[in-house]
């Protein structure tokens, strides 16, 4: 279950390419080593209301969360944010080059006992992996 949420500033729409973003974080978490595969899920809100800083309407932001299951040692964790961050942080050259520009991640271990899930992705890519 590592679970990537994204919210960015509207004004980015000409400045980032989303879909390239999502696709770079997929790539990184798959990199890391240390996520089942069929779990990974980045998905991006584009958010129209914000307001930043003194309120600028120029400035623009991305903030990523990171949820994800218990299990990994915080080094491992560390390891693979700062992975990931890196991809992320290239990714978004342009924009901090081209503009006023806030990114942030953070982390978050969910609790066993208080997350539920479902999923059948899993056994697909292990089908599809012995059948070729």
């Amino acid at each position: 279950m590592p679970h990537f949420s994204i919210e960015y500033s509207a004004n980015l729409d000409g400045r980032v390419d989303m879909a390239k973003v999502v696709e770079v974080i997929r790539k990184a978490a798959v990199e890391t080593g240390i996520f089942p595969l069929g779990g990974i899920r980045v998905r991006a809100v584009r958010c129209e209301h914000y307001a930043i800083a003194d309120g600028n309407p120029e400035f623009g932001f991305l903030d990523m969360v990171l949820r994800l299951g218990e299990g990994r040692d915080l080094q491992t964790r560390q390891k693979a944010g700062e992975h990931i961050f890196r991809a992320l942080s290239a990714c978004l050259d342009p924009a901090f080059s081209q503009s006023k520009f806030a990114l942030s991640f953070d982390m978050q271990i969910n609790d066993k006992e208080t997350s539920w899930k479902r999923n059948n992705i899993h056994e697909a890519l292990k089908a599809e992996a012995a059948h070729g």
